[in-house]
């Protein structure tokens, strides 16, 4: 059964994604609200069953690959293509895109040969931007993949179709609108909130504070 955003949104609360503090995000913009995305995958049938909804609702697209970004995008990718396998009757593949160090990413250990000329799907868990579905998405058409639609369980920044690299469709599970700021903006920096070092990326945020 394909899922409903609020269906979604029970999943999300009951595995503990929601977050409240000082936060710092990949783009480097800070928040007081968190998606702690890395709850989900300890939770397996929530996850397969969330997963099992986006095969579904792509089971009649002719979708040959999933892909996504390590790491959360590599363990979704796995459960969408094991469920669309099953529902389709045929296999359909699984890859991923490892960093590559620089803020990028790279498609390789053999997957860049099997996307060639395949229907895609790329997947991701949570975005704010769109920065890293875009470059897998870009990274996909550049291996000649068809890619038919850019998937994330999370939109939090209000992120468009254009700023995930133009898939022919791009779906967002559940939408939320949550605040963040620069960090020249952060009322809690100013008022000495302390980051959270243990999930976000306040930890490389105070590092790198550090060194200037």
């Amino acid at each position: 059964m394909i899922m409903d955003e609020q269906e979604v949104l029970e999943i999300l609360q009951k595995v503990g994604a929601f977050r409240g503090g000082h936060f710092v995000f990949t783009s480097g913009r800070h928040g007081d609200s968190y998606i702690n995305k890395d709850a989900l995958y300890t939770h397996t049938h929530d996850l397969s069953r969330l997963c099992r909804s986006v095969a579904e609702r792509f089971a009649d697209k002719g979708i040959e690959v999933v892909i996504g970004p390590a790491v959360g995008g590599a363990i979704l990718s796995q459960w969408v293509a094991f469920h669309l396998t099953d529902i389709v009757g045929h296999e359909v593949f699984a890859a991923f895109a490892d960093k590559d160090g620089e803020g990028g990413f790279v498609i390789k250990r053999g997957y860049e040969k099997i996307i060639v000329g395949k229907k895609a799907l790329v997947m991701e868990d949570l975005t704010t931007t769109g920065g890293s579905l875009r470059k897998v998405v870009e990274l996909a058409y550049s291996h000649d993949a068809d890619v038919i639609a850019a998937v994330v369980i999370c939109n939090r920044g209000d992120v468009q179709k254009k700023d995930v690299g133009n898939p022919k469709d791009f779906v967002s599970l559940v939408k939320l609108e949550l605040d963040s700021w620069n960090e020249g903006e952060c009322d809690l920096c100013a008022s000495g909130i302390p980051v959270n070092t243990d999930i976000g990326h306040g930890h490389a945020f105070l590092a790198q504070k550090k060194k200037a």
